[in-house]
C-alpha cells in the first residue's frame, strides 16, 4: 500500500523531488559537474568501492554537518468547526444541556519537513504538508522560528514553496543532477519523523523512474531504502556530496512505518517549481501537443518492437509542437534529450521539466524504423477562453459550476491535455446533481440530443423550459446517460 505521509495528528506525509539540467556523465567513475540554483559550478566526488576496512569506517558526519542546517521542521495549523457526534439527539441535549448542534472550533495541526534552497529564505516542502492551513511556521535546526508565507503551491507535483524573512543568509542545499544518479548510489534522508526531532538515515538509490506510484499527477519518483517515516514529508534526500537529490514524499507500507521502500520527487522537477516561484510567474509547463499511452507487451508485439517500452502517441493537437515536428498518431516515442522513455508517465515528466521555447530532441519509432525529430516546445494554448458559469434554475444541473476546457486548463486539472468541451468545476452539496453523483472533473457532453462545446452553449440548452431532460455525462472515460423528468 502506498502511503502519502500526511503529517496531521492522524498521519504524516512524504514526497520526493529532484532537479537539475546537466546530462549524465559517460563514465560513472568520473566526477560529474552540475550547477546550484545560482548557476555556480559544483563537482561531485567520483564513485568508488571501499578498498579497505579503514575506508569502510569512514563517517558521513562531515556531510551531515554541512547539510542538516538547511533542513527545517514545518508546523502548520488551521481552525476547523466540528459538530458534536450527539448533535440533534434530544436525550443527550436534555441530559447535558445547551445547544449541541452548534459547531465547535478546534485547532487542526500538521507536521512535516522542508529544505532551504536559497540563502534568502526560500523553502521547499510538500504541498500536502501545508495545504488548507492558515498558519505556517518554519523551525530551523538551531531552533530559530519564523512565520512563513506561501509563494507557490502546486498540487500536481505535491510541492510548495515558502518564504521566510531573515536578517542574514541561511545555510541552503544546492541541487544534484537527478538524471545522473544511479541505482546503488549512497544517499541520506534528513527530516523530522514522528516529530521526534531532526533525524538522519542512510541507504542507497533502490530504483529510478518509478512511475506506478499514484501520489501525484507527475508519477516519476526516485526509490530509496533509506528509512523514511511519517513527518519526513518535504525533507531532503541528499547524495554524499550534500546536494539535494530529491524531496521525500511517500512510502510503501502497510503499517505506516518504514519498510525500506520510500519515494522522492526528483530534484529536477523540484528545481522547475522553485524557479517559477522565484520568478513570480504562474507555473505553466510546456506541452508536447499530443496525448499518449504506455506500450504494453501485446502492443509491442504488434508494432514489432523488441520489448514493451516507450509511449505511443494516441492523438495530436493540430498545429501543436508535436504536429509541427512531424510526429503522428501511432509513433512510439523512445527517448527525449537522450533520456529513455519507459512509459506515458515518463514522457510527461521529461516534457514537464523543460522550459517554454526549449527544443527537445526526440527519438521515435514509426513502422518499425527509428527516427529523430526536434520539437520546439511551447505553453499549452487557452483556447477556448475560460468562461466560468454557475447554473441556476429549475433543471438537473442547478447549483453546478462549469467552465470551458482548453489544453492549458486541462493541464491544470490533470486531465487529458487534448480534452475539450465543458467541465464541471464545483457541485453544491445536497443539490440534485450531487445526489446523482456528479463530481468536479466530469464533463457535460450533450443536453437533449444537442452537443455542447462551451459553458455558454450548456447554459442556453439546460435553461430552456422543459419537463424532461436527457444528458450525457463523461465521468472519466465512461459515458453515463441521465434521464430526468416525466
Amino acid at each position: 500500500m502506498i502511503r502519502i505521509l500526511s503529517a496531521s495528528l492522524a498521519g504524516f506525509a512524504l514526497f520526493l523531488s529532484s532537479a537539475c539540467a546537466q546530462p549524465a556523465p559517460e563514465n560513472p567513475d568520473k566526477a560529474a559537474t552540475t550547477e546550484d540554483l545560482d548557476g555556480a559550478s559544483i563537482t561531485s566526488s567520483p564513485r568508488a568501492v571501499p578498498q579497505s576496512m579503514a575506508e569502510v569506517k569512514l563517517s558521513f558526519a562531515p556531510v551531515v554537518e554541512r547539510a542538516a542546517p538547511a533542513v527545517v521542521n514545518i508546523y502548520s495549523s488551521r481552525v476547523v468547526k466540528q459538530r458534536s457526534a450527539f448533535a440533534g439527539d434530544p436525550f443527550f441535549e436534555r441530559f447535558f444541556g445547551g445547544n449541541m448542534d452548534a459547531p465547535r472550533e478546534r485547532v487542526q495541526n500538521a507536521l512535516g519537513s522542508g529544505v532551504i534552497v536559497s540563502p534568502d529564505g526560500v523553502v521547499v516542502t510538500n504541498n500536502h504538508v501545508i495545504e488548507g492551513m492558515t498558519e505556517i511556521k518554519v523551525v530551523l535546526n538551531d531552533r530559530r522560528e519564523y512565520k512563513a508565507e506561501m509563494v507557490l503551491a502546486d498540487p500536481q507535483t505535491d510541492l510548495a514553496v515558502l518564504q521566510i524573512d531573515v536578517d542574514a543568509p541561511l545555510p541552503y542545499l544546492s541541487f544534484a543532477n537527478s538524471d545522473s544518479i544511479q541505482v546503488g548510489d549512497v544517499v541520506l534522508a534528513i527530516g523530522n519523523p514522528f516529530g521526534v526531532g531532526q533525524t538522519v538515515t542512510n541507504g542507497i538509490i533502490s530504483a529510478l523512474a518509478r512511475t506506478a506510484v499514484s501520489v501525484s499527477d507527475y508519477q516519476f519518483f526516485i526509490q530509496t531504502d533509506a528509512a523514511i517515516n511519517p513527518g519526513n514529508s518535504g525533507g531532503a534526500l541528499i547524495d554524499i556530496d550534500g546536494r539535494l537529490v530529491g524531496v521525500n514524499t511517500a512510502i510503501y507500507s502497510r503499517s505506516g512505518g518504514s519498510n525500506g521502500i520510500g519515494f522522492a520527487i526528483p530534484s529536477r522537477l523540484v528545481q522547475q517549481v522553485i524557479k517559477s516561484a522565484i520568478s513570480g510567474n504562474a507555473l505553466v509547463r510546456p506541452w508536447l501537443g499530443a496525448s499518449s499511452s504506455t506500450v504494453t507487451a501485446d502492443l509491442a508485439k504488434a508494432l514489432k518492437l523488441d520489448r514493451p517500452a516507450g509511449a505511443i502517441v494516441d492523438d495530436i493537437w493540430k498545429r501543436g509542437p508535436a504536429d509541427l515536428a512531424g510526429i503522428k498518431p501511432g509513433d512510439v516515442i523512445m527517448e527525449v534529450d537522450g533520456q529513455p522513455v519507459y512509459d506515458a508517465q515518463t514522457l510527461q515528466y521529461r516534457i514537464g521539466v523543460t522550459n517554454d521555447g526549449d527544443k527537445a530532441d526526440v527519438v521515435y519509432v514509426r513502422n518499425g524504423k527509428m527516427r529523430n525529430a526536434t520539437i520546439k516546445l511551447s505553453l499549452p494554448p487557452e483556447t477556448p477562453a475560460r468562461d466560468t458559469r454557475t447554473l441556476e434554475g429549475q433543471h438537473p444541473l442547478s447549483g453546478v459550476t462549469v467552465d470551458n476546457l482548453s489544453p492549458r486548463y486541462s493541464e491544470e486539472l490533470g486531465l487529458d491535455p487534448l480534452s475539450t468541451g465543458v467541465v464541471v468545476t464545483e457541485v453544491q452539496s445536497r443539490s440534485f446533481a450531487a445526489r446523482r453523483g456528479l463530481r468536479p472533473g466530469h464533463k457535460i457532453l450533450s443536453v437533449n440530443g444537442t452537443t455542447v462545446n462551451t459553458s455558454a452553449e450548456l447554459a442556453r440548452e439546460i435553461e430552456k423550459p422543459e419537463t424532461r431532460w436527457e444528458l450525457e455525462i463523461d465521468t472519466g472515460g465512461r459515458i453515463v446517460p441521465w434521464r430526468v423528468g416525466r
